[in-house]
């Protein structure tokens, strides 16, 4: 404790990607753990907005979606740029990872 949950959403042997139910997954996450939701392609954004409505956290990144626009490769770091963007502008905070890793109980390691 506390765990960490991804909800997997609109992937292959993942969840169908549709927001009933995406909240009856979020429903059923008991309230110490913590969790993260995603979806790919297109769904990506929507699905950051959606996790930051329902109250949990994000995950963005070039595995879940290569284009940031119709013909515009994505890369990770313009993906996560227009994430904290929507984050943002809900009146959200985006954790750091030191604050990462003091609400998941986690500690840093030197490299091997």
């Amino acid at each position: 404790s506390p765990a960490l949950v991804q909800l997997c959403m609109g992937i292959p042997w993942g969840a169908p990607n549709d927001l009933n139910t995406f909240m009856a997954m979020v429903n059923n996450v008991p309230d110490d753990w913590n969790w993260s939701a995603f979806s790919i392609g297109r769904d990506e954004m929507p699905y950051v907005a959606a996790s930051v409505l329902a109250g949990g956290h994000v995950r963005v990144g070039l595995e879940d979606n290569l284009w940031l626009g119709k013909g515009e490769l994505a890369t990770n770091e313009a993906l996560v740029s227009r994430a904290v963007t929507i984050i943002e502008n809900m009146g959200a905070t985006v954790m750091g990872p030191d604050a990462v890793r003091q609400k998941l109980g986690l500690t840093k390691q030197a490299p091997r």
